[in-house]
């Protein structure tokens, strides 16, 4: 079950629950009886460093790299 973050808009009670995909947002604050939001923070996956893109593979200062990789490119134009 994922697990979700409220935030109280009256006193600001912060809170996390767990929550089946199915299940109603809450919509009250268990202290104060407020406003609930749900608040929504960014992926916590960052891809960071190299590797990550189709040209990170790829480098022009080896020679048998350069050549190997205009070979693999030529394969895939042909598969296309």
């Amino acid at each position: 079950m994922p697990t979700y973050e409220y935030a109280c808009a009256d006193c600001g009670h912060v809170f996390d629950i767990f929550q089946s995909f199915s299940d109603d947002a809450l919509t009250e604050c268990p202290e104060c009886g407020g406003k609930l939001r749900k608040v929504f923070s960014p992926a916590g996956v960052v891809f960071k460093g190299s590797g990550f893109y189709r040209t990170d593979s790829r480098s022009s200062s080896g020679s048998s790299t350069s050549g190997a990789s205009s070979s693999s490119s030529k394969s895939d134009t042909k598969a296309s």
